[in-house]
C-alpha cells in the first residue's frame, strides 16, 4: 500500500496539474469507486460539476482537495477525499486518450486545458468520496480523518508530545509507528528503515525508549522518507505511479526491508525476516539486538 511519500507524490502532482480548475463533469464507471460516498455516484457527480479544486492536501496516507466556491470567500466546507488502496492511481490524462482497462472515475473540467483527471484502481480498494470539512480548519481538512494524527513531515508536528505518547503506551515500537492516531503516514516499509538506521528492533517497547532515542527515530524517520520522495517513492510493481504514470525508484536504495538474506550494508549478517501482524518486520540480528522479554 502507498505510505506517505507515494502519496504526498502523488498530492504535488495535484497541485500542479488540478488545482484550480473548476469541474464541469464527472463520470463513474464503477459504484464501488465512490462506495463511501453514501448518497451513490449520481449525488458524488452532481456536487462534484461546478466547483473549483482547491490545493491539494494530505495528512499520513489520505490526501483531498477542498471544492471551492466560485464566488465569494471563506474556508471550504468540503472536500474530495481519496484513498489510494492497494492499487489506486490519481492520473491526469490528454482527454481521448484511450481508457485505462480499470478506470473508475472520469473528472472533465471547464478550461482550455487539454486534459482530465482519471481515478484507476485494479482491486477498488482505494476509492473517493465527499465530505463535510472540519469547521473553520484553514486546509479544508475532511472531517472523517479529524482523528488521524498530524504526520513526521509537518511542520506542525510536535515531537515533544509523540515522545511523551510513546512512553505512555504499552506496546512495541514498530506497532506505535502503524499507529495512525499517534504518528501517520508510517508504513511498514518505511518502519523498517528508520528501524534499521536507529538500530532499533521491531518488538522494542516503547516506554524503554528515551527522549535521544526518539529523537534519533524521528530524525532517521524524516531523512528516509525526504530521500524516498526525491525519487519518487517505492515501487515494487506498476500499482503506484505518480500522476504521470511514472514510478518511482526508492526501492533500489532499500537497506532493510524486501533484503531478506541478504548482508546487512552496516555489517555484513543476513537480513532477516520475520512474520509480523499480517505483514513482514526485515531487521538485522546483530545490529538491532532484540529485547531480552522477546
Amino acid at each position: 500500500m502507498p505510505e506517505l511519500p507515494e502519496v504526498e507524490v502523488v498530492r504535488r502532482g495535484l497541485e500542479r496539474w488540478v488545482s484550480g480548475r473548476v469541474v464541469a463533469a464527472v463520470e463513474v464507471l464503477h459504484p464501488r469507486a465512490v462506495r463511501r460516498h453514501p448518497a451513490g455516484p449520481d449525488d458524488f457527480a452532481d456536487r462534484l460539476t461546478g466547483h473549483r479544486l482547491g490545493t491539494a492536501r494530505r495528512r499520513g496516507k489520505y490526501l483531498w482537495l477542498p471544492l471551492e466556491p466560485l464566488t465569494g470567500t471563506g474556508a471550504p466546507t468540503q472536500a474530495v477525499l481519496a484513498h489510494l488502496g492497494m492499487s489506486g492511481q490519481l492520473l491526469v490524462q490528454p482527454q481521448g486518450s484511450p481508457d485505462e482497462k480499470h478506470l473508475r472515475v472520469r473528472v472533465r473540467f471547464a478550461d482550455a486545458t487539454a486534459t482530465e483527471l482519471r481515478f484507476v484502481d485494479q482491486r477498488t480498494f482505494g476509492g473517493l468520496s465527499l465530505h463535510d470539512t472540519v469547521e473553520d480548519d484553514p486546509d479544508g481538512l475532511p472531517d472523517v480523518i479529524a482523528h488521524i494524527a498530524r504526520d513526521p513531515l509537518d511542520p506542525a508536528f510536535d515531537d515533544d508530545a509523540f515522545h511523551t505518547a510513546l512512553r505512555g503506551r504499552r506496546t512495541t515500537i514498530k506497532r506505535a509507528l502503524l499507529d495512525q492516531s499517534l504518528i501517520s503516514g508510517v508504513g511498514n516499509i518505511y518502519a523498517d528503515e528508520a528501524l534499521w538506521r536507529t538500530r532499533l528492533h521491531y518488538e522494542r517497547p516503547t516506554a524503554s525508549l528515551t527522549r535521544p532515542r526518539t529523537t534519533e527515530l524521528l530524525t532517521h524517520i524524516r531523512e528516509v522518507m525526504a530521500e524516498a520522495l526525491a525519487v519518487g517513492g517505492t515501487s515494487f510493481d506498476s500499482l503506484y505511479v505518480n500522476v504521470n504514470g511514472e514510478s518511482g525508484y526508492f526501492d533500489r536504495s532499500l537497506d532493510a526491508y524486501g533484503r531478506e538474506d541478504e548482508p546487512c550494508r552496516r555489517c555484513g549478517t543476513p537480513i532477516r525476516r520475520r512474520p509480523w501482524m499480517n505483514r513482514s518486520s526485515y531487521f538485522c540480528p546483530r545490529c538491532q539486538r532484540a529485547p531480552r522479554a522477546v
